[in-house]
């Protein structure tokens, strides 16, 4: 899926700093998907925790049950566009690793959405502060087509990194390919690299 130009601009060299190689600037917050858009509600949404770490289930009141916080951060979509100072609220990664036991062993971690996308993430990627559980964008409860109601957010790799719809993270010893890495695109997507597509 592509977006016509015309909401899309070039970054400003003041910026140059902030929008990786390649990028334009959306003048909105395009949507992207491939396939259906799931619709999951709060009341039936489940976070499954799974491989390398002592299982658990959490649900909507455990999610919020947690710290919550406010984030900004910049976002960089893979199909050359940028969006700065993306306003979210949800939970930090390292929060949520906080209440759970997993083997020292785990270096990868694969998430799972409802509707069956899938992307890994090495460890050293995944177990950072600025990364998040997001069910907030810009003061509302994030809506299906973003996501909701929860994604990750990993705002220093590509955006399809940044699982929508999540619904499970599976910690393993060895990397294990997603949709988009099965697909062709870069096995981990850092975008100043202009890690777009595999190598292999």
């Amino acid at each position: 899926m592509t977006c016509p130009m015309k909401f899309f601009e070039k970054p400003s060299p003041g910026l140059a700093d902030r929008v990786p190689p390649g990028q334009h600037l959306a003048k909105g917050f395009p949507v992207l998907t491939y396939g259906p858009t799931p619709q999951v509600t709060q009341d039936d949404w489940q976070l499954t925790l799974s491989g390398l770490v002592t299982p658990k289930t959490l649900s909507w009141a455990d999610l919020m049950a947690l710290p919550q916080h406010q984030f900004t951060a910049d976002f960089h979509c893979v199909t050359t566009w940028s969006k700065l100072d993306v306003t979210w609220t949800g939970v930090t990664v390292t929060d949520l690793l906080a209440t759970m036991e997993v083997d020292g062993q785990a270096a990868h971690v694969m998430a799972h959405c409802y509707g069956g996308y899938t992307t890994n993430v090495a460890m050293e990627d995944f177990a950072r502060p600025e990364n998040f559980l997001a069910h907030t964008l810009e003061g509302q409860p994030l809506s299906a087509e973003h996501g909701g109601p929860l994604r990750l957010v990993v705002p220093h790799l590509y955006a399809w990194k940044s699982a929508k719809w999540l619904s499970g993270l599976e910690f393993s010893a060895e990397p294990v390919l997603g949709f988009w890495e099965r697909n062709g695109y870069h096995k981990r997507g850092e975008p100043w690299a202009e890690e777009r597509y595999s190598d292999r």
